[in-house]
């Protein structure tokens, strides 16, 4: 049983907020302000992002700070019994600095500098840019150490993007000589005899670049390496004086789901907390079942970089965005349902982008809860005083954990090396795709999962699925088999088994380290077109493949089904081998998740797991929280129809009546239990 204090550990509640920008209004803040805090608290609001882009308002010249308009903030925020999330500003510098120090600013991969532009356009090695950061959140920390308001720190606002500046190729070149040693070694760990691409020096060493070199994967995946690295340094350098003038505030940064950039597995390593922006494409019909399970598998990927601690909701709009190609209003329920999904995954907090919508620029259309009518009557913002009164009907789940025994892998570095492997489909490989299939397998089956990567420990678990696992990093295949042999159940597919660390092909044929423990030799792999499918029968029924489909012998496995069609028909579609005290199953095609549904449930049942609750329809997903206080049940409807569930007994923790038995959702409707 897992049991986590409080994010805030002197506000045991969780945390119901968004992003506030009071600095935009400074104009009309004896109006709007006064106006913000009898909104905010009306809707159960306790907690507030403040800062975030804040630096020019902040220091508008160099040197010359202005923190007295915060200073009001901050005191208003703990006058109306709000925390804050107080920013650093890092996320979008002033143009005064760009204009002064040139070398601040990010260059593209030709070297061009870019003009001062958006956000998430400085240079991460900049000396100068560093010690300006530096200078900034060491005054915030120093000012704001013993303030009331103050409880989190929220550092700079979605990492990401990328430099190529002198810089950045000098310090890149830093850090392949760390890791490689010799130019011989890197030459030989990137298999640059092809082409001619030895290199005699270190110095000849450019950043993947469209007007240069982008064919080497060893360079490429290095490139993303040291990228993930840089933005790990540059975090480390945010907190440092946070963390030495208030250690007790925690400190996170906002996440963006499966976004390439960085292996966040790296960066939630520093992280005291997870949070994450969501922000799912709600389509008001039934395809928000789709919507809804991708969402909770990116909920279960934000827990699992922190290492399934529970994390933070930091952002989700309460209406329509502004930037989706069609930006849909939330129907009725769904805000709720966004709200609560985060909370069953293990999100302590429901937090908003934004908290008040913005007269001009970009994001004035932008979903908040605050509109531009300035009213406490439109449906919005009267459904978020709904979430918040939930919430405050919740405070035993606050702080617990999970005990899922089965584990997905999603691997950064994995994803990486196949988009940059040309072989069968070089359109899409469709790594995610497949992840969204078995998680949806599992989940659609009643059962819980935690999402790690490959660097992760996994003997805790019943189940581990690996799907598409093309780069074994080190110690991984070890990791598998001793895990099967003790007793484990894996599971792993098609593209398994291919290259090592540095993208260099396995001899000896595939699945590679992981071909005794699967028991099979993968030989070739066909892939189809969107015309073209095969089909095998398991356990009395017919299921398709598609995208891919390999061609298998099975050694020591034992084969559960067979391709129909095509010249490889008979071929192993599915095998299972014994190995040590557990199994290990290959799936040599690309199936449907009505395959993976009914297979991820006999595979759960024989590993002797039980669904959280027993034949799930579609569009209901379920998850669990345990903790001090209890073991809690999340029952969801995602979809815009009735559904009947059959629930265990438990009690309603917002009402206190008992459930039993057959229960009629309504659409979108969240049933918050807690097991008897």
């Amino acid at each position: 049983m897992a049991q986590y204090p409080p994010i805030m550990k002197d506000k045991p509640v969780f945390l119901h907020g968004g992003d506030y920008n009071p600095e935009q209004w400074i104009n009309q803040k004896d109006t709007i302000w006064k106006k913000d805090m009898e909104l905010a608290v009306k809707a159960g609001i306790n907690t507030l992002s403040v800062g975030i882009f804040s630096w020019a308002m902040l220091e508008p010249r160099e040197g010359e700070f202005h923190f007295e308009w915060l200073d009001e903030v901050m005191d208003m925020l703990a006058a109306n019994g709000i925390k804050a999330v107080l920013a650093t500003p890092s996320g979008a510098r002033p143009a005064w600095m760009a204009e002064k120090y040139p070398e601040v600013l990010r260059a593209r991969d030709d070297g061009r500098r870019e003009f001062f532009n958006a956000r998430h356009n400085h240079c991460l090695t900049s000396p100068v840019y560093r010690e300006k950061v530096r200078r900034i959140n060491t005054l915030l920390a120093e000012r704001y150490k013993d303030h009331p308001a103050l409880g989190m720190w929220h550092i700079s606002n979605e990492y990401g993007g990328e430099c190529h500046c002198d810089l950045c190729q000098e310090k890149f070149r830093e850090w392949l000589k760390e890791r490689y040693g010799t130019i011989d070694n890197l030459n030989d760990s990137w298999w640059n005899t092809f082409w001619s691409h030895r290199y005699t020096s270190f110095d000849q060493i450019h950043s993947p670049s469209h007007l240069g070199e982008r064919g080497s994967h060893g360079l490429n995946l290095a490139w993303r390496r040291f990228t993930t690295q840089q933005f790990c340094d540059f975090y480390a350098w945010e907190i440092e004086p946070l963390k030495c003038i208030t250690p007790d505030i925690p400190c996170t940064t906002n996440l963006m789901h499966t976004t390439r950039g960085i292996n966040y597995f790296e960066l939630g390593r520093l992280l005291d907390r997870s949070s994450w922006d969501n922000y799912p494409s709600w389509t008001n019909d039934e395809r928000d079942a789709q919507v809804a399970a991708h969402s909770a598998f990116c909920h279960d990927l934000m827990r699992g970089v922190c290492g399934n601690k529970p994390f933070m909701l930091m952002e989700s709009s309460p209406s329509s965005v502004n930037w989706q190609p069609i930006n849909r209003l939330h129907a009725p329920g769904i805000l709720m349902l966004q709200g609560l999904q985060a909370v069953a995954h293990g999100s302590d907090t429901v937090q908003y982008f934004q908290f008040r919508k913005g007269r001009g620029s970009s994001e004035k259309f932008h979903g908040a809860v605050v509109s531009h009518d300035n009213s406490d009557q439109n449906r919005i913002y009267k459904e978020i005083c709904q979430v918040g009164d939930t919430l405050a009907h919740l405070t035993d789940v606050l702080g617990a954990g999970t005990e899922n025994k089965i584990a997905l892998i999603f691997d950064w570095e994995n994803c990486w090396a196949l988009e940059d492997a040309q072989f069968g489909s070089n359109i899409n490989k469709g790594y995610e795709k497949a992840i969204d299939g078995h998680y949806n397998g599992f989940v659609r089956a009643g059962y819980g999962v935690d999402v790690i990567d490959e660097t992760c420990e996994i003997e805790k678990y019943r189940i581990v699925c690996g799907p598409m696992t093309y780069m074994l990093r080190p110690g991984f295949a070890d990791k598998v088999k001793a895990f099967v042999e003790k007793g484990g159940t894996y599971i792993s597919t098609y593209i398994s088994g291919w290259v090592d660390e540095e993208d260099l092909c396995f001899m000896g044929g595939f699945p590679g380290p992981l071909r005794e423990v699967m028991g099979i030799w993968d030989e070739e792999l066909d892939t189809y077109d969107e015309t073209q499918h095969n089909h095998f029968t398991w356990n009395g029924k017919t299921y398709e493949i598609s995208d891919f489909c390999a061609l298998v012998h099975a050694e020591s496995a034992s084969v559960l089904a067979e391709l129909q069609e095509h010249f490889y028909r008979g071929y192993p579609a599915l095998t299972e081998n014994a190995y040590g005290k557990g199994k290990a199953y290959y799936i040599a095609g690309r199936t449907g998740e009505d395959f993976l549904k009914d297979f991820s449930a006999a595979v759960a049942k024989e590993a002797g797991l039980k669904p959280l609750v027993e034949n799930l329809p579609y569009g209901v997903l379920c998850t669990q929280r345990v903790g001090d206080r209890g073991d809690f049940l999340f029952v969801m409807n995602t979809v815009p129809y009735e559904n009947a569930v059959t629930i265990p007994a438990c009690m309603d923790v917002r009402s206190g009546s008992d459930v039993f038995g057959k229960v009629i959702l309504k659409p979108y409707e969240v049933l918050t239990l807690k097991r008897k």
